[in-house]
């Protein structure tokens, strides 16, 4: 077995997505589901929000990153992403929690999809109202 540094866990969710994040400190490599973030992440904008609270501390070089990441789409992945990193950070270091909170990557996003009501099209569409 490989003699591991100190690996920080975090959980990080978003709509319906999870995120599993490990940090170590290493040369900033980051994967996630075994690939490199700009090839996980289909536009380099996600890829940017998923590793944005490395880049609001300056640790982006410092810290290797994997992340088993599941669920949803695109957009809610790089968020569950990102806060699971926010998350990891401050079992890191509780000092950089100021820093992280103010940027908003500590506050989960409660926003999920509303369901679909029986009797309705969609969660809040009507049929088409007919007098007669």
């Amino acid at each position: 077995m490989t003699t591991a540094t100190n690996i920080f866990l975090g959980t990080g969710r978003r709509k319906t997505s999870t995120a599993r994040v490990r940090l170590s400190e290493g040369t900033g490599k980051l994967t996630a589901n075994g690939r490199s973030f700009e090839s996980y992440f289909s536009h380099e904008n996600f890829a940017k929000q998923a590793y944005a609270p490395l880049n609001t501390v300056e640790l982006r070089e410092k810290i290797d990153v994997t992340v088993n990441v599941a669920g949803g789409g695109v957009a809610g992945q790089a968020g569950a992403v990102a806060h699971g990193i926010a998350r990891a950070l401050q079992k890191l270091n509780p000092e950089l929690r100021a820093a992280l909170k103010k940027a908003g990557h500590i506050t989960r996003d409660p926003r999920e999809k509303e369901r679909k009501k029986p009797g309705q099209p969609g969660a809040r569409k009507r049929f088409q109202f007919s007098k007669r």
